[in-house]
């Protein structure tokens, strides 16, 4: 079992990976990639999908780690898509309809219509074309997104996100630029009970934890589970929560 604890958004988080996903499937990967950037001669760009709670950021950590231990594997650099967040005063004053009432879009924070879909892809337009070029990060304690908070320049980049391979209008798009595909899934059940841990575990409340989860969190995760492409690579994680390649994911 690999077992390391790391800080994601602010929480302490254990990750735990069996040895049979990281010999069988995690290092294979990479090796693959590391293949891929070598026959390119130029960089490779990754999409990794995945619903809320999934653990995709926790994920990347692993890959890191596992390029940085082994030598024959290409150096990884990973980025996501929460820095194009719109910004917090956007999301105040626009209203989306949800459930039949007029909301603050700040309500459903992280649904496909409070991201910068524009921004997003032209950006990743730069990425893919081999540019070394700013990325935003998001930032917690501003509740908004930092231009230029990291510098892509590795040969092999990993970008996750809910919505990369979304069956939608505009995000569709996205998937003509990568070199590989990843999607995660998981239980929905399990997606929840997820989803209302980690937010107890940044202070607040069951119930309100709930309420949140359940009106904003989970419709975004079926929305993924219902709508995501077929990838190269479609994982998901069982209900002991182990990855396993999947075999009767839509699109097999």
């Amino acid at each position: 079992m690999t077992e390391y604890r790391v800080r994601i958004n602010g929480i302490e988080t254990e990750a735990r990976y069996s040895d049979r996903a990281v010999e069988e499937i995690f290092l294979p990967l990479l090796r693959k990639l590391t293949e891929m950037q070598n026959r390119a001669g130029k960089r490779i760009l990754v999409m990794l999908a995945a619903p809320p709670g999934a653990g995709k950021t926790t994920l990347l950590t692993l890959l890191e780690k596992l390029s940085r231990e082994h030598g024959e594997i290409g150096r990884i650099q990973t980025i996501g898509m929460d820095g194009f967040h719109r910004p917090q005063d956007y999301l105040l004053s626009h209203e989306v309809t949800r459930e039949g009432q007029r909301i603050p879009m700040v309500r459903i924070k992280g649904a496909p219509v409070t991201f910068d879909l524009q921004g997003l892809t032209e950006r990743v337009r730069r990425v893919a074309a081999g540019e070394n070029c700013p990325w935003p990060l998001y930032d917690r304690l501003l509740h908004n997104p930092v231009d230029n908070g990291l510098t892509v320049e590795e040969k092999i980049v990993i970008l996750e996100g809910n919505y990369l391979l979304l069956e939608e209008e505009g995000w569709r798009d996205l998937s003509a630029f990568a070199d590989f595909t990843i999607s995660l899934r998981a239980p929905e059940n399990l997606l929840r009970k997820r989803l209302i841990d980690r937010r107890i575990r940044t202070g607040v409340e069951k119930d309100a934890a709930v309420r949140f989860v359940d009106f904003s969190d989970m419709p975004n995760a079926r929305l993924c589970l219902e709508k995501t492409m077929p990838a190269r690579l479609m994982l998901e994680l069982d209900e002991g929560e182990d990855w396993r390649v999947c075999t009767s994911c839509p699109g097999i």
